[in-house]
């Protein structure tokens, strides 16, 4: 009988920390690290692929008017050296229109890298695709918020067991 009693109370016992545990909603974070995603996912891309071979060529182009500038530079000194003045008025004409081209051309063509890279980091498709995998991986490790490691939109997903939004309009309202 001592024993039935004492095995009653232990099973009440468990089933109260049981429950009172339960009761307790422990919320698990993770943390993404977004930056090292997108250098991930669109290390292969045809994308990533196009912004690279551009700004490959753009510094190529950038090397050869570069080269020329400076030759057309030599060139100018010298005439000045010989007290060729129209020689080297001509070439200073030329050196200040290439030079004007050369920005014009380096600004717009950094304008159009910015675009693209920026292009790449906010595809839609890309941000559909991350969202879904992140709530995967979140549900499956048991997490209840994913949180970005950059900060911007410091939350990636939760899990509407955490929101606790109209239990807070409810206790306002009392």
């Amino acid at each position: 009988m001592i024993n039935l009693k004492k095995i009653c109370l232990a099973f009440v016992l468990v089933v109260t920390a049981s429950v009172s545990f339960a009761q307790q909603h422990i919320t698990n974070f993770g943390i993404v690290d977004t930056n090292k995603v997108y250098e991930h996912y669109f290390k292969n891309s045809t994308a990533l692929k196009t912004y690279e071979t551009k700004k490959k060529d753009m510094q190529k182009e950038i090397n050869k008017r570069t080269d020329e500038l400076r030759d057309l530079k030599a060139k100018k000194d010298q005439c000045t050296e010989l007290g060729d003045e129209s020689g080297a008025a001509k070439y200073a004409a030329t050196i200040k229109e290439k030079t004007d081209y050369l920005r014009d051309y380096t600004t717009t063509k950094n304008l159009e890298l910015q675009n693209l890279k920026k292009n790449l980091s906010e595809s839609n498709e890309f941000y559909i695709k991350l969202s879904k995998v992140i709530k995967k991986v979140a549900e499956n490790e048991g997490l209840s918020m994913i949180l970005s490691l950059q900060g911007e939109s410091a939350i990636l997903w939760y899990s509407p067991s955490v929101d606790v939004t109209e239990k807070v309009i409810t206790e306002l309202e009392k």
